[in-house]
């Protein structure tokens, strides 16, 4: 199995160019948040008995922080904070601008894609994920990666 730092110095090679390199500090976060905020609004069976939301999200959130958690606990630990203010501010914003959540998730994940594929045309370079499906997984976690090497913290 692949190290976290493995993972990361590979994805860093499609991620070179500075303007693709913010693009992407904006733009994978808004497709985690787009994606999790569809997945919210698919019910699981059974979901009404329990104490807690009961959605796709929570579960997709659950497996994957599994996966998180085999390559880093602090970035798994980050990832799960981020996501889960990620979900409460998107239930808060949609419900301000008056639209389904869906609706304004989808159009951020169409925007976003956008952006990420204008950021890859500076780069140069095709995306990761092209390589290998599993960068889409590791994209958020370099985004956090960054900004845990600005702050000193280890991963």
């Amino acid at each position: 199995m692949k190290t976290i730092q493995t993972w990361l110095d590979e994805y860093a090679v499609c991620h070179q160019n500075p303007i693709n390199k913010k693009i992407h500090w904006v733009c994978v976060p808004l497709i985690v948040w787009s994606l999790l905020a569809l997945l919210w609004t698919i019910p699981l069976p059974l979901g009404e008995a329990l104490p807690v939301p009961a959605n796709a999200a929570v579960l997709v959130v659950a497996v994957i922080t599994v996966y998180y958690l085999s390559l880093s606990w602090p970035l798994a630990i980050g990832v799960l904070l981020l996501v889960s203010a990620m979900l409460w501010l998107g239930l808060k914003v949609s419900g301000v601008l008056g639209m389904p959540m869906w609706l304004l998730a989808v159009i951020v994940f169409v925007l976003a894609w956008v952006g990420q594929f204008i950021g890859h045309h500076y780069e140069g370079k095709r995306p990761a994920l092209f390589e290998d499906l599993r960068f889409l997984l590791i994209g958020p976690l370099w985004c956090l990666a960054h900004f845990y090497n600005k702050l000193g913290w280890k991963y």
